[in-house]
């Protein structure tokens, strides 16, 4: 659901959009920390906020970082 996110914020188009590991922090909703594949060898990593229920929100792209590898490991950012 936030792939037209990322791919407008980093002004690219992704043939391959693939979740490979996530973890998740509860706050006022739960943020995701997903490791994405992008092509064959690059990776992003995406920040993603999920609102409360009652709140009635989509997922939100907070922030990514660029540049990873499937090796990479997935931190808090």
């Amino acid at each position: 659901q936030v792939k037209p996110q990322f791919e407008s914020r980093e002004n690219m188009t992704c043939g391959i959009f693939k979740a490979i590991v996530f973890a998740t922090q509860v706050v006022a909703g739960i943020n995701y920390f997903i490791k994405v594949q992008v092509s064959d060898d690059n990776y992003v990593h995406l920040r993603v906020f999920q609102s409360l229920p009652y709140e009635n929100q989509g997922p939100r792209l907070v922030n990514f970082q660029t540049g990873k590898t499937r090796d990479d490991p997935l931190t808090y950012f």
